[in-house]
């Protein structure tokens, strides 16, 4: 049987009229019944951690309380994250993927720093999500290192430290993904006619994943939903996912539930 995920990311730093597209998106997918899966950095771009009484924290809370899950979503998406290694040969890494190349030690502080201001927060997680879904070998023993059940990657969603994982490859907007590649506008001033293909493409690959009985993996950036065009081209993803037998779900939910069946 097809599973359908949605995650939402890109609110820490994000403005008011961002939050409030983010509002109105997770009404439209309660009216589907389609619960959503918060991707939650938990430490600003300036510097400044979230806080219990931010309204966006209220908000999650609110919506994980009506069944919505939270991944935690890396730390600060900081481009250079501490230690000297990045000296070494240990290769650089990029704006955000923060734990796209990280060795354990520094993965295992930058966690414990995360699930700091996390627990701060109100809110607690078992489940990770790292930033552009790239986790390193070192985060993935860092992760199993402090408990976490769930990684979600951009291949698979798998139990850190075992070999337990469900092939499901995330399916975003981002014209760099490999699953896109040919569908991307050919130059900049075509983004109009650059979106129709991308959400062609992901109505097309959202219906075949749904059809072969896989995990559908749409995930949205808060910048996704200030495009008018990339809104619906993610509910009607959504919707032909459902009508070839899709069952949505949320990431840990979706695991604990199937590692049980097996």
């Amino acid at each position: 049987m097809s599973t359908l995920l949605v995650s939402l990311s890109g609110l820490t730093d994000a403005d008011d009229a961002d939050r409030a597209r983010a509002v109105a998106f997770a009404a439209e997918l309660d009216g589907l019944g389609v619960p959503l899966t918060h991707l939650l950095q938990p430490r600003r771009a300036g510097g400044d951690p979230l806080r219990h009484d931010d309204d966006l924290v209220r908000w999650i809370a609110g919506r994980v309380n009506g069944g919505d899950d939270l991944l935690l979503h890396g730390y600060d998406h900081t481009a250079d994250p501490i230690g000297i290694w990045q000296n070494g040969t240990v290769p650089r890494i990029g704006r955000r993927t923060e734990f796209g190349a990280l060795p354990r030690h520094e993965a295992m502080l930058r966690l414990t720093a995360a699930r700091r201001v996390l627990a701060a927060t109100g809110l607690s997680t078992d489940g990770f999500a790292p930033p552009r879904w790239i986790a390193s070998a070192g985060t993935c023993e860092a992760l199993a290192a402090h408990g976490f059940r769930l990684c979600a990657d951009e291949a698979s969603l798998r139990v850190p430290g075992t070999a337990d994982a469900l092939r499901a490859r995330v399916l975003t907007f981002r014209s760099t993904e490999p699953w896109l590649r040919g569908w991307a506008e050919p130059g900049r001033g075509e983004r109009p006619a650059g979106d129709r293909r991308r959400c062609r493409a992901l109505l097309q690959q959202a219906t075949r994943t749904a059809r072969r009985g896989g995990i559908v993996r749409i995930a949205l950036r808060a910048k996704d939903l200030r495009r008018e065009e990339r809104v619906a081209g993610a509910l009607a993803a959504i919707d032909a996912a459902r009508a070839a037998g899709a069952a949505p779900s949320v990431h840990r939910g979706l695991f604990t539930v199937t590692a049980a069946a097996a």
